[in-house]
């Protein structure tokens, strides 16, 4: 008999654990003491009463008069005599006398210029490119080494922008010193005119005439095997039905209180603590005020108010429009001359016609000669049939195919291994006990297998990639 393992120890495959509780940090077995340091080291003092209570005492309010309507704002205020504000009397509008200069500088210090379309001096583009593929490795490539060195700081002096006092000049350096040049064109890469050939076409190609067609054979198709069902009873035990095993134990007590009756089935006495200490206060009932009954007037009602009375009329001229008063009608013809019609002129400006770019190559003018560079230039040529590469049967088609394989002849089936975590009872550890962290500790009673029986199982399951 050995030292007692848990589980985490017995197990072998890794996948069995004990269940952990909440660490201790000292357990030694002794029961919890409830007694505080402040229990034990308080004193107790005699007789002291409690401190008196700012609360006020609920008294009973006396019936108060009724409230003042009078205010602040009644009492302090002032009143002010309103005096009419001074109407402002408008100036009246004497136009200015002599001519208005409607000329301005633009009119003054335009110059007008012949514009015409601006010509392009830059030259067309060529871009010289080629299908074929780069397969070179570049001399960066192959003598680049990459060195470990610190980043050098930068020597550039900030410095704040300054613009210039002096004013820009309209022509730039480039329109001063370029001087534009005519493009040559390109000589023509178009063939001398050649007479055609006579006769028909000659359609036939290498592949028409040097091409063999052979016999193909017929396509073999694998008969299908008919699904034979097995004769043997389907064998449902699972790992799970195999490898359980019920541990016995007590079964769980249910934590729920007993119901129990919480009262008593006396009768109900019915004076309360708040019948007993209710003070009643003497309230007077509110004060309702009712309207007094409306009398008409016999007397004849005077419709003179202050307004009437104090309002003094005053004799004031009504004011006079500010529209001007219609002058004289003219019967002759209307002048329709102004100041823009005097002195525009207007232009005869020709619609701009499309800007087109010139052709550096020239259109030929003469009729387009069907004959191509292929066809003046070809020269047909003989070949001979391509070689077959097809292999010869060597193997007849009736002998049967050989399957087997290294795996299947080297192949050796082993027994799988129970992990003793499981259940270890079944393998011969006997319960001790469980500690605070929740480890459970066994002992073994019998001795520990070999390696080899270990585990024994009588089933051998082959391993099928």
């Amino acid at each position: 008999m050995g030292p007692p393992r848990c589980i985490c120890e017995i197990c072998s495959c890794g996948r069995h654990r004990c269940c952990h509780k909440p660490t201790k940090i000292y357990d030694d077995g002794a029961k919890p003491s409830h007694k505080t340091e402040y229990v034990e080291n308080y004193p107790s003092y005699g007789n002291v009463c409690p401190p008196e209570s700012c609360k006020p005492k609920p008294e009973l309010q006396e019936d108060k008069a009724r409230m003042d309507g009078t205010t602040t704002f009644k009492s302090d205020y002032l009143p002010y005599e309103i005096v009419t504000r001074p109407f402002r009397q408008q100036e009246e509008y004497r136009p200015k006398s002599g001519k208005i200069d409607l000329g301005t500088i633009y009119q003054r210090d335009y110059n007008p210029h012949k514009v015409g379309p601006v010509t392009l001096a830059r030259p067309r583009e060529r871009k010289h490119t080629s299908d074929a593929k780069v397969d070179t490795v570049p001399t960066y490539r192959d003598h680049y080494r990459l060195w470990k060195s610190q980043r050098t700081e930068p020597c550039k002096v900030e410095r704040d922008y300054e613009p210039p006092s002096e004013r820009f000049g309209n022509p730039s350096t480039f329109q001063d010193d370029y001087i534009p040049k005519q493009p040559n064109p390109p000589a023509s890469c178009k063939p001398c005119d050649t007479k055609l050939p006579e006769g028909p076409f000659d359609g036939n190609t290498i592949h028409r005439t040097a091409y063999i067609a052979h016999e193909l054979e017929p396509l073999f198709v694998r008969p299908r095997e008919e699904y034979k069902p097995s004769d043997q009873p389907f064998e449902d035990l699972t790992t799970h039905q195999r490898d359980f095993k019920g541990t016995p134990g007590e079964q769980a007590k249910s934590c729920k209180p007993e119901s129990q009756k919480h009262g008593s089935d006396d009768p109900f006495k019915g004076t309360t603590e708040f019948q007993d200490r209710y003070q009643p206060y003497s309230v007077t009932a509110p004060e309702f005020h009712k309207p007094r009954e409306y009398v008409p007037p016999t007397d004849k009602m005077d419709l003179k108010s202050s307004n009437r009375l104090d309002y003094i009329k005053h004799k004031v001229a009504p004011r006079a429009p500010m529209k001007p008063a219609p002058g004289r009608k003219t019967t002759g013809p209307f002048q329709g001359k102004t100041t823009t019609k005097e002195d525009y002129q207007p232009w005869r400006v020709p619609p701009r016609g499309p800007i087109k770019k010139e052709e550096e190559i020239q259109k030929p003018t003469g009729r387009f000669a069907s004959l191509t560079t292929f066809r003046s230039h070809y020269v047909p040529h003989q070949a001979n049939p391509p070689q077959s590469f097809k292999p010869v049967e060597v193997v007849p088609t009736g002998v049967p195919f050989k399957d087997e394989t290294l795996y299947r002849t080297e192949y050796t089936p082993k027994k799988p291994e129970v992990c003793p975590g499981l259940n270890p009872d079944a393998v011969g550890y006997v319960y001790v006990n469980t500690d605070s962290e929740g480890h459970r500790f066994y002992r073994r009673l019998s001795p520990e297998p070999s390696g080899a029986d270990s585990s024994p199982v009588p089933e051998e399951v082959p391993a099928v990639s």
